[in-house]
């Protein structure tokens, strides 16, 4: 038998829980520090706490910001072709559709509206994911008016694409040769308080979160939890005891993936703050203004407000507050507004009903802009440009 083998009583009595813990007393970091030997270990677990949080900002910026930034940077505003007049005789004219808050190309939201053909040619705006320069836009209007040979111009703005519209028609009415016949505004918010409390709510949460949190504009993590939070009444369960519908809220996750993350024409949060932005601007208002009279010698353009008929159903926008401030601004008598109240809709929203909104384009809509058109081109000694 060795002497390893050999037991003694001895080692049983040498072992002692108290002498364990003295040991790791003694061996803890600070244990002989004179000063500060309770502050010294708390500040290495800080200095912990911070390398782990530098680690995980670091893998934030590689695979969530970094990518997107670099994806925006290669983006920039473009008019795109959607479809051509119903008639040869339309060719002098166009219609510009602009989508609202959310989205970045008009194209499918245009395309769900064929009677726009009747008016003219259809384009449709694709902004920058990077933001939005109005400037940029209506120089991109005139400059394919132009070269089309389309000397009547007409925008159709959804919800806040309305905003960016009327910016941009100030700019064509008051800055080119092109004469602007009318302006389309689809449940457009004119100013902050047409935005009801909810919405704009987290319109102001998400401009917060940009100014404090680097990478916010570009942070796909970042607009799954707004947009997630967004449609929170569909998975938060308050009857009984509060808790979340487990599938109601992997199907919010998977449509915010879906048609926010993964989607191409999803718009960037940048270009999300850069349009809510134009909304707390105001300046919808001072534009009406601009557009009120003539200028360069073309008359002022007709202003045709889309809402839906009951200003409940949207949930967004107070319509109508937004109908009264344009019944003050372009309304009365001599006015050049007219207000169309389609059944069945709600928050701009062409795609889901396409049925009400060709309706009454068709049947209210067109008639009025095209005697509107007759009453200007008699009244006008102004020759169209060529």
């Amino acid at each position: 038998m060795s002497p390893m083998d050999e037991w003694h009583p001895s080692t049983v009595a040498d072992w002692s829980d108290e002498r364990r813990r003295a040991r790791l007393r003694e061996t803890r970091p600070g244990y002989r520090w004179k000063a500060l030997s309770r502050t010294r270990p708390a500040l290495l677990r800080v200095a912990v706490l911070l390398m782990i949080a530098l680690l995980a900002f670091a893998q934030y910026w590689e695979h969530d910001v970094a990518p997107e930034r670099q994806r925006l940077a290669r983006t920039e505003p473009a008019l795109l072709p959607v479809a051509g007049p119903a008639e040869p005789g339309l060719r002098d004219t166009a219609v510009v559709d602009f989508v609202g808050l959310g989205g970045l190309n008009a194209s499918d939201t245009a395309a769900a509206l064929p009677t726009l053909r009747t008016m003219g040619s259809v384009w449709a705006i694709r902004y920058d994911n990077d933001g939005i320069d109005t400037e940029v836009i209506a120089e991109l209007v005139i400059r394919a008016a132009v070269m089309s040979g389309v000397h009547n111009i007409v925008l159709a703005g959804h919800s806040m694409g309305g905003v960016i519209a009327l910016e941009v028609a100030r700019h064509i009415h008051t800055g080119s040769d092109r004469r602007l016949l009318a302006v389309l505004l689809d449940c457009t918010p004119l100013d902050l308080d047409s935005v009801r409390p909810e919405s704009r709510g987290l319109g102001e949460d998400m401009v917060r979160w940009m100014g404090w949190l680097p990478g916010a504009r570009e942070s796909r993590g970042l607009r799954i939890a707004v947009e997630t939070y967004a449609r929170r009444e569909r998975f938060l369960d308050y009857t009984g005891v509060p808790g979340i519908r487990v599938d109601q809220f992997g199907a919010a996750v998977e449509q915010v993936l879906r048609d926010k993350i993964f989607n191409a024409d999803a718009a960037s949060n940048g270009l999300i703050e850069s349009q809510f932005l134009a909304i707390v601007a105001g300046g919808a208002t001072d534009d009406l203004r601009h557009l009120s009279g003539a200028a360069r010698g073309k008359p002022r353009p007709a202003i045709v407000f889309i809402r839906p008929h009951d200003a409940t159903r949207d949930r967004v926008v107070d319509v109508a507050h937004t109908h009264q401030v344009l019944i003050d601004e372009v309304g009365g008598v001599d006015g050049n507004l007219l207000v169309v109240k389609p059944r069945g809709t709600e928050h701009a929203d062409p795609r889901q009903h396409p049925a009400e909104y060709n309706k009454v384009i068709g049947r209210q809509v067109l008639p009025f802009v095209e005697r509107y058109r007759t009453q200007i081109t008699a009244a006008s000694s102004v020759t169209p440009p060529q």
